[in-house]
């Protein structure tokens, strides 16, 4: 039974009504907000049964990983089942859910993914600290990318990593860049063909068929219209220079 008051907010250009148990979930929103419409875009209501699926997921994650289950909250719990649900929804926008994060730089964007704990937040931070006002964190964990015949777009999310790092606003996507750990700085461009897997590899995968499919076509059409990089690096002050030179 739902207990809370439904609220709208605007992601990518879309207005999305949700219908929540736990009031944090408008809490966590709040910078994305917007008022209701009689006709939204995308409905979804977040039930006790999805929340239930997040806390058994995290609990076979833990156990998988050989750690204590970590006693998370029930409505943290229901961010969770709000993002697994309006994960899919963007995909009839040509919208997809990518895991990384993104940072502007004079109005561009620049995207970088690796998988979890190799650095890319740390290498966003680095961004910030060189180019200070220049620099508009986007996203720092989960943005939003707009696939158009111009080009992508990267929008901020409430869904932002563990530092609650993002701004709700939209920028030209520039460049993508896969970083890898090393004890040097280094940046080379990379064909299609070699980012297309680590592209899927940090994208947001639907279980269902036709959503699956969807996702595939718009991330090749993503991929060809942007620049795309691989970068080994040391996470020193250097590396962001040698990254944003790289790409620029």
């Amino acid at each position: 039974m739902q207990t809370e008051k439904p609220f709208c907010i605007r992601l990518a250009g879309r207005t999305i009504k949700i219908s929540p148990l736990h009031p944090y979930l408008r809490t966590y929103c709040r910078a994305y907000l917007t008022e209701p419409l009689a006709r939204p875009d995308v409905t979804i209501t977040i039930s006790e049964d999805d929340v239930a699926f997040e806390w058994e997921k995290s609990r076979r994650e833990d156990e998988r990983q050989g750690r204590p289950v970590r006693p998370f909250p029930d409505d943290y719990l229901e961010t969770l089942a709000a993002y697994r649900k309006i994960a899919v929804a963007p995909l009839d926008y040509d919208t997809l859910l990518f895991h990384g994060s993104c940072i502007a730089v004079d109005g561009a964007g620049y995207l970088f993914a690796a998988p979890s704990g190799t650095g890319k937040s740390t290498h966003a931070r680095l961004w910030r600290e060189l180019f200070g006002e220049r620099a508009v964190m986007v996203n720092d964990d989960k943005p939003l990318l707009k696939v158009t015949e111009q080009g992508v777009t990267a929008y901020g999310t409430p869904w932002d990593g563990k530092h609650r790092l993002s701004t709700n606003t939209a920028v030209p996507l520039h460049a993508v860049c896969f970083l890898n750990r090393g004890e040097t700085n280094h940046i080379a461009p990379v064909d299609f063909w070699t980012a297309f897997p680590l592209l899927l590899r940090q994208t947001y995968r639907p279980e269902e068929r036709d959503a699956m499919e969807k996702t595939l076509l718009l991330l090749e059409k993503a991929a060809s219209q942007v620049r795309l990089y691989t970068m080994d690096c040391n996470l020193s002050q250097d590396a962001a220079k040698v990254a944003y030179h790289g790409m620029k």
